[in-house]
């Protein structure tokens, strides 16, 4: 783990090395500093190696650690205090260095890097002591920074059942108990029971993928420990009643108890609570959930038994039981082998491997799992797998996986270990999006770029390789086989934290955590907690690297002042879902900060004039004023905002380089005159309804892959931008989105569409033509959304005749539509089809297979 960080810090190290000239004897420090760490490095492999077991190991690796810290700490601050801004620092420093102020600081720093490399020299001679041998840095980054990237499975279901083992039976069972009731049509709650890492969770998914299409109404919701009886319900409420909700800063749990109970009083409804751990729960909710004796159906999934008896005594609790030794081997080869063909068989010589490891389990799916992902990493080698069943340290005698998930975090290289322990800062069941976490580690500093053409696609290998080894649970997926979100199970994010803790690269503050009074500097904190006294601020001071704040309702007194944090690199605030928005002042002073992330804050008067490092902007809900400055910002990489009156238009004539997603939504006027070479995703809104030429910015977007049009009330579209034939890449765009009305007496036509098009959406484009004939000819097409895109006056059925050859994923909601079929032959590859509750939906036989949902 200290790899990790010396190696970041050996690269923030070169951008004082490259001044050195301007810094006098300081920069030579700082290159004597640097060499040290370079011999250190040799040393590392050998170090972590050993450091399980080994308490003096432990405590060199983390004496080193200290040292890292304070050379960060130290560089940072000395940027801090002499104005670091931008690309043009070297001309700066010419200046200030020779200013009263700079050379204090500068004699300053020159004073703690002899402190430091005086230690890193007794760090490197301890080592002999220690047994730590060299090693070359050529032999350890070979191989490890070239991540292999697994094979992609495009799925838009939250569980494959392909790789579910031994829940067939289970799943019919529960099916069996929710569509029919032995007391007639009572409102019935079913109670899934088992110890941790059994597949509940997996098994309530498959039961709610096959049944919320019998019921009016339907959810599912993860219940943490510390779970939140007033968010509960307002999940429960349709998108529009929880906006409202929303304004009502003090409403009450009645209040919210009421609202469900009349939005389900006429609708037959299933509700699955996922991982209950209090039988108090149910007498919380069970008031909010009518009994209308229409067959309404309460599913929950518990490790506790008292949880089921207590909800519903007439229903007994079913208790889902471990895998027997047969389908234990065949889960385990499923994940050890994932690209080997069903009917293909284990290869002899590691077949009485695989029995002896399946075994160890004793029947724990998670276990099972993780040890695939193990193996799967090793490849079909007998030497390989024998030596994880002769060194992991098997003690499963309590069905305890901990010991597997330990090998797990082990076996991986140190940037994945980084990337692990970063898990430890997000909330219990939290959904992760994939892209906010790798814009974090990419912030962090977390991902080598060896052999790659961008950091991007090699933090998205770095996730793809944690999937792989089953290390976090992957939700969705998008039309390429990218990741799209993740869950962590809470015993891989036990470990997270523990590792986290025991490394001090992450502290966890919250009610169950014993990171609440920490005895050491805290380099990233993530606050979790419920209870609104819990003073953690006092433990979080200005060496704080990251800072993660989860419902921030009454912390702080309302109001966090950045200048307490001054060397933040990742500052990322989910604010109160009561809308007491957290008020953030100074934002400008945090000059290293790469990551910033809001959601439903309130900031007044903001500048971005001072934060020349910054590379990710994301702005959720609002309570923003326009800030000022953001386009000055030569780094920007990522700039997502909610409402565009929140930032201010791009000035005429600026080139922003390095920008590569600018998103939800900017207006056209705002940008239309900019410079973005590298622009990858684009968003647009029109309110206003009136349109500015497009020709100037389409032709500077070289590398637009994807782009967005969002038109309010459904106004007309230009054809330039249905048709965006300005695009100097155009034959290369992959996903197009246009909300709003097309020209008159302009149809679809494939051949005007991008031939590489992989997603195409259409919302209120009132079309007088069926547009299936046309689109069917697009074969790189795996996405198609239609939403009110056919005219109100449409008479008749929507028929697919032909084409779709690489359609996966059909959803068409339209009102208008009373039909639709599919002919023989057409989509082979449909795996999900989403309709509006009123289309009558007529499918061939090869494709009765496929999941219809209806909405």
């Amino acid at each position: 783990m200290a790899e990790a960080i010396v190696s970041v810090l050996s690269k923030l190290a070169v951008v004082i090395v490259n001044e050195a000239q301007f810094l006098g004897g300081v920069g030579k420090k700082i290159k004597g500093v640097q060499r040290e760490l370079t011999r250190i490095k040799c040393c590392l492999q050998d170090a972590d190696s050993k450091r399980k077991g080994d308490e003096r190991v432990q405590n060199w690796l983390n004496e080193l650690r200290n040292v890292a810290y304070r050379i960060e700490d130290a560089t940072d601050t000395f940027f801090l205090h002499v104005g670091y801004t931008d690309a043009r620092f070297s001309q700066k420093l010419k200046k200030l260095c020779s200013k009263p102020k700079e050379l204090y600081f500068r004699h300053k720093l020159g004073n703690e890097l002899d402190d430091i490399q005086n230690l890193l020299e007794e760090i490197s001679k301890s080592r002999l002591t220690y047994g730590i041998r060299d090693l070359p840095v050529e032999d350890k980054s070979k191989g490890e920074a070239n991540v292999i990237m697994p094979h992609r499975r495009t799925t838009y279901q939250e569980v494959d059942e392909t790789e579910v083992v031994g829940m067939q039976a289970d799943k019919n069972k529960i099916l069996e108990l929710l569509r029919r009731d032995p007391t007639r049509t009572r409102r019935a709650v079913i109670t899934i029971v088992g110890p941790g890492g059994l597949g509940k969770t997996t098994l309530a998914h498959m039961v709610y993928k096959s049944a919320r299409a019998d019921f009016d109404y339907h959810i599912m919701l993860s219940i943490s420990q510390q779970f939140s009886v007033t968010d509960l319900l307002k999940k429960m409420l349709p998108k529009d009643s929880t906006r409202e909700n929303q304004t009502v800063e003090n409403e009450t749990v009645g209040d919210l108890i009421n609202k469900v109970k009349s939005f389900l009083s006429t609708k037959r409804y299933l509700i699955i609570l996922d991982d209950v751990w209090e039988d108090d729960l149910w007498n919380q909710l069970k008031d909010a959930l009518p009994d209308d004796n229409n067959g309404s159906r309460v599913l929950m999934t518990s490790r506790i038994i008292d949880v089921a008896t207590s909800a519903d005594s007439q229903m007994n609790p079913y208790e889902l039981k471990y895998l027997n030794d047969s389908e234990s081997l065949d889960l385990l080869l499923k994940k050890a082998l994932p690209y080997q063909e069903p009917t293909q068989k284990c290869p002899n010589d590691l077949h009485e491997l695989a029995e002896k490891l399946s075994k160890k389990c004793k029947g724990l799916p998670l276990g099972l799992v993780v040890l695939g992902g193990i193996l799967s990493t090793k490849g079909p080698s007998y030497t390989a797998w024998e030596r994880v069943l002769e060194t992991i340290n098997w003690h499963l005698d309590s069905k305890d996986c901990m010991p597997i998930l330990a090998m797990s975090y082990e076996d991986m290289p140190y940037y994945l270990k980084a990337c692990f322990q970063y898990l430890a800062i997000f909330p219990e069941d939290h959904v992760i999006c994939a892209k906010r976490l790798i814009r974090m580690w990419i912030a962090e500093g977390f991902i080598p770029l060896e052999g790659r053409p961008t950091i991007e696609i090699m933090a998205e290998y770095c996730l793809e390789e944690l999937s792989k080894r089953s290390m976090v649970q992957v939700l969705s997926r998008n039309v390429n086989g990218l990741i799209k979100h993740i869950k962590v199970h809470d015993f891989i994010r036990d470990l997270a934290i523990n590792e986290a803790r025991h490394e001090n690269t992450v502290t966890v503050f919250s009610q169950a955590s014993a990171d609440n009074k920490p005895d050491r500097i805290i380099r990233r904190a993530s606050l979790q907690a419920e209870e609104k006294n819990l003073q953690f601020i006092e433990y979080v001071g200005p060496n704080t690297r990251s800072l993660f704040l989860f419902d921030t309702d009454g912390y702080f007194e309302r109001s966090l002042h950045c200048t307490n944090f001054r060397l933040l690199k990742v500052l990322e605030i989910v604010g109160s879902t009561h809308k007491r928005y957290l008020v953030i002042k100074s934002l400008d002073e945090l000059i290293h900060l790469k990551y910033l992330g809001l959601t439903e804050c309130n900031i007044k008067r903001a500048s971005f004039h001072g934060m020349k490092s910054l590379e990710t902007l994301e702005l959720r809900g609002r309570g923003y004023d326009k800030f000022d400055g953001l386009w000055t910002i030569s780094t920007l990489r990522h700039v997502l905002v909610e409402y565009p009156e929140d930032i201010q238009p791009i000035p005429k004539g600026t080139t922003i380089s390095n920008l590569q997603t600018l998103k939800w939504w900017v207006r056209l006027q705002d940008v239309c005159d900019a410079k973005l070479p590298n622009l990858r995703t684009l968003g647009i809104e029109n309110y206003s309804g009136k349109w500015v030429s497009s020709t100037n910015l389409f032709q500077t977007l070289r590398n637009l892959r994807k782009y967005c049009i969002d038109c309010y009330e459904y106004s007309k579209i230009p054809i330039e931008i249905v048709y965006p034939k300005a695009l100097p890449n155009y034959q290369n765009l992959q996903s197009i989105y246009l909300k709003g009305e097309w020209p008159e007496n302009v149809n679809v036509e494939a051949s005007l569409l991008p031939p590489l098009l992989i997603k195409l959406t259409l919302r209120g484009s009132l079309l007088n033509q069926n547009p299936m004939r046309e689109l069917g000819k697009l074969n790189s097409l795996k996405k198609l959304c239609l939403d009110d895109a056919l005219t109100y006056n449409w008479v008749g059925p929507i028929i697919c005749p032909e084409g779709f050859r690489a359609l996966q994923y059909l959803k068409v909601t339209d009102k208008n539509i009373k039909d639709l079929t599919v002919e023989e032959g057409v989509m082979p590859k449909l795996t999900y089809l989403q309709v509006d509750t009123r289309i009558k939906v007529n499918l061939p036989p090869e494709l009765h297979h496929v999941a219809v949902e209806r909405v």
